[in-house]
């Protein structure tokens, strides 16, 4: 691990703890079509049996969402713009709950996500294992040569093996003499992850954690057997689709489909010759994938492009709008089941697809995903959090209510135990889902 990266990251999850000390944290989600803020009040934890303070309960106080601007596949492409929106977002939720917030959790979707999986292996120092057995077996993970350009954003401890004994995820005061461990890792774009922290840094705030929108998008919308026997969750967003798959409550994979909702609106105001605005209006309100008899008589009127109805008016059938927004649908699908049959998806005990994001809620894309996916798949809302508005319990919301989660019950990474210096820096490449090809 790259030793200026590893001490950033410690620094960020010291200001989340202060944060939650105080009692009041945000969370915002930058994507493509929206960016949302939530504020949220914890409740004083109680300290647990090693001394550290669980802050697990926590209510929503403040929520706020506006337009995207500047953000294009997931990634901010004008500063300002975005900035704007940003201050907008989080102003209106701090409105809302009636409290300042200086220290932010970020989700965002872009970058460029790419997946590892390490191994390390350490001698336990004693008869059970304690905390600095686990940072020396997490410094002795033999890193791949990911590039100058890259950023590690996580380092995820999915698996422990004590003394031959697999599939641990704690081994802490286990008594063994051989500790090894699997790591997931995941890299994203340099300047992409740099250029978000810049833009939340010059709206005057604390970045005290920074999340992948498909790991944010996974703890919300899969339930607990899902994480548990393995399943994929497929974000779909409007400027790109994440991909995550969970097995034993652990994300081992991440990837995103630089496609989404916005290239479907796109293929509308071409295809139809209407503005942009009026192909967002026809793919809410009269959209769909599978299309019946019924809606070859479903007629649709088409706004007119120079304003003159009476001169320029025009028809469509809703089965003409569906043929349309179809094939980008099945383009996009197909492209992410590219990327589970890449990852090894098909290697997990269970194959479960869960859909999410703000197009999840198409009409027939159940129906064309099963068939192109081929396997069972569900929409999945996220996880109900107390004091969230009704507003936003819907699917377009899940990386929003998955940060709020990941900030209540965050996963133990690599920065949140002591490593030894002069063990970290090692390289060498590993396929990220191996060891669950050798313990399943």
């Amino acid at each position: 691990m790259r030793r200026k990266l590893y001490e950033i990251q410690r620094g960020m999850r010291a200001r989340r703890e202060a944060a939650l000390k105080r009692g009041v944290i945000a969370v915002l989600d930058i994507g493509s079509s929206k960016v949302a803020c939530l504020v949220l009040q914890f409740v004083p934890g109680e300290p647990d049996a090693d001394g550290r303070t669980v802050h697990g309960v926590f209510r929503v106080i403040g929520a706020a969402n506006t337009r995207s601007r500047g953000v294009r596949f997931g990634e901010i492409a004008e500063m300002e713009e975005t900035e704007r929106a940003v201050m907008t977002a989080i102003q209106a939720a701090q409105k809302m709950a009636n409290i300042r917030v200086d220290h932010v959790i970020v989700g965002f979707s872009g970058g460029r996500p790419r997946s590892y999986g390490v191994t390390g292996a350490a001698d336990v120092d004693g008869s059970a294992v304690r905390e600095r057995d686990i940072g020396e077996v997490l410094a002795a993970c033999e890193l791949p040569d990911y590039g100058a350009d890259r950023e590690v954003i996580h380092a995820l401890p999915v698996n422990f093996v004590l003394d031959g004994r697999t599939g641990l995820t704690d081994p802490r005061g286990q008594v063994g003499r051989r500790l090894e461990v699997d790591m997931h890792l995941l890299t994203v774009g340099a300047t992409a992850i740099q250029t978000v922290l810049h833009c939340v840094r010059r709206c005057d705030l604390e970045v005290a954690g920074i999340v992948c929108a498909p790991y944010a998008a996974g703890l919300a919308a899969l339930v607990e057997d899902e994480q548990e026997l393995g399943a994929a969750c497929i974000d779909l967003g409007g400027g790109a689709t994440g991909i995550s798959i969970f097995v034993r409550r652990q994300m081992i994979y991440a990837d995103t489909v630089r496609m989404g909702g916005a290239h479907v609106t796109s293929d509308i105001c071409q295809g139809l010759q209407v503005s942009m605005t009026d192909a967002e209006r026809l793919k809410t309100m009269h959209g769909g994938l599978v299309a019946t008899g019924l809606d070859d008589r479903d007629m649709i009127e088409l706004p007119s492009i120079l304003g003159d109805w009476d001169h320029d008016r025009r028809t469509i059938s809703r089965t003409e709008l569906i043929g349309v927004m179809r094939p980008r649908m099945e383009e996009i699908l197909e492209e992410v089941r590219d990327r589970l049959e890449a990852a090894g998806f098909d290697d997990l005990p269970s194959q479960r697809i869960v859909l999410t994001g703000g197009v999840a809620q198409t009409p027939g894309l159940e129906t064309v995903a099963g068939r192109i996916l081929g396997r069972q798949v569900r929409i999945g809302k996220p996880l109900r959090v107390q004091g969230l508005p009704q507003s936003t319990t819907g699917t377009a919301f899940a990386a929003t209510v998955g940060l709020a989660l990941h900030t209540s019950h965050p996963h133990d990474e690599c920065w949140d135990f002591e490593m030894p210096a002069d063990r970290i820096g090692t390289r060498r490449v590993a396929r990220a889902l191996r060891w669950f090809k050798d313990n399943w």
